[in-house]
């Protein structure tokens, strides 16, 4: 079975389960759930929820190396969830709103219903 298939039969069973088709996105929510996927990264994206915060205000909140910090702001930026600008000598980051309005889409198409098992056969 192709991979367009696979996600084709996989749309269509969301579909009958109430799922929003959220479209081939998958690849995306996938990067975002990689970049958030560390805990380190976690903390820094909800501090950022308060808004923009420079580098040096990020990095008085852990125990670990400039070096260590632009690793995860790389990724964070890298992935489209942080904005990131320079201003002056310092870095600032703020939050990519339309990442987290991605995220949330995805989030809020997720409900769980009291469904038969569909399409199973006997043996499963």
């Amino acid at each position: 079975m192709t991979a367009q298939a696979v996600i084709s039969a996989a749309s269509n069973s969301f579909a009958k389960i109430g799922v929003r088709n959220l479209g081939n996105n998958y690849k995306e929510y996938a990067l975002f759930m990689k970049a958030l996927g560390e805990e380190t990264r976690l903390k820094i994206f909800h501090m950022l929820s308060d808004g923009e915060l420079c580098a040096c205000k990020i990095l008085e909140e852990f125990h670990i190396t400039q070096p260590t910090l632009s690793y995860h702001m790389k990724i964070l930026c890298e992935s489209g969830l942080v904005n990131g600008r320079k201003d002056g000598i310092w870095m600032k980051y703020s939050i990519n709103d339309k990442s987290l309005n991605t995220i949330k889409e995805l989030f809020n198409s997720i409900e769980i219903k009291n469904v038969e098992c569909i399409d199973c056969s006997a043996e499963c």
